[in-house]
């Protein structure tokens, strides 16, 4: 059972009414990529952020809860 950390920057933009719209995810090679990737993306979005997860890719099993390397502006509950 081999264990990898992926990477992903998830960015929201306005949805209907207060509700937020989520971007497509980007998958990042790295933490320092991902971080990059958030910064850059953050001035242009309503909210911004980068996560990893561990897991084993084989089995599709990946830690319920991601570990969060950056965030800034507004997020739907989930990211609370």
């Amino acid at each position: 059972m081999a264990r990898e950390t992926i990477y992903f920057v998830q960015s929201f933009n306005a949805g209907r009414g207060s509700n937020l719209k989520a971007d497509a995810p980007i998958p990042c090679k790295s933490a320092t990529a991902a971080v990059r990737t958030a910064e850059r993306l953050a001035p242009s979005k309503l909210g911004v952020v980068a996560f990893s997860s561990t897991g084993d890719p084989e089995m599709g099993d990946y830690d319920d809860e991601p570990t969060v390397i950056f965030r800034m502006g507004k997020f739907p509950s989930a990211f609370d």
